[in-house]
């Protein structure tokens, strides 16, 4: 007479391959979202990129402050992971929250080509590991 069904030594190899494969996409996960964690970051502070820009054409200097660029107060450009984007004399500098890592930033410093264009650099501002940063950034 047969019966039907797994034996135990079945059962536990099949438990170790899914183990073996959960070890491996785990780490990539968590990868993946601190990555979109911070791009949250680098998109709020497109809109104030673009203040930047244009108080810096209409007045001939860099704003002081958000609220000079005529932008919410920096707690309030905020996100799921983002805590405050912030301008300090056309620096904006994203603080992020625990998610990509408390005290973790990113800073965008402007800076005028020879057209006049503002070209942001933000490959050594901030303290957002290079793993996490947009290529560009890196």
């Amino acid at each position: 007479m047969r019966t039907k069904g797994f034996t135990l030594v079945e059962v536990m190899i099949v438990l170790a391959i899914i183990g073996i494969l959960a070890s491996i996409a785990l780490p990539s996960y968590q990868n993946y979202l601190k990555h979109s964690n911070v791009f949250e970051g680098i998109s709020l502070a497109s809109n104030v990129k673009f203040a930047v820009y244009e108080y810096r054409h209409h007045k001939g200097f860099w704003p002081p402050d958000n609220l000079s660029a005529d932008l919410p107060m920096a707690s309030s450009i905020n996100g799921n992971a983002t805590r405050s984007v912030t301008i300090n004399n056309g620096i904006i500098t994203i603080a992020y929250r625990t998610q990509v890592g408390s005290g973790q930033s990113i800073v965008f410093t402007p800076t005028i080509d020879n057209t006049g264009s503002i070209l942001w650099q933000c490959k050594t501002g901030g303290t957002v590991p290079a793993k996490y940063r947009p290529q560009n950034c890196r």
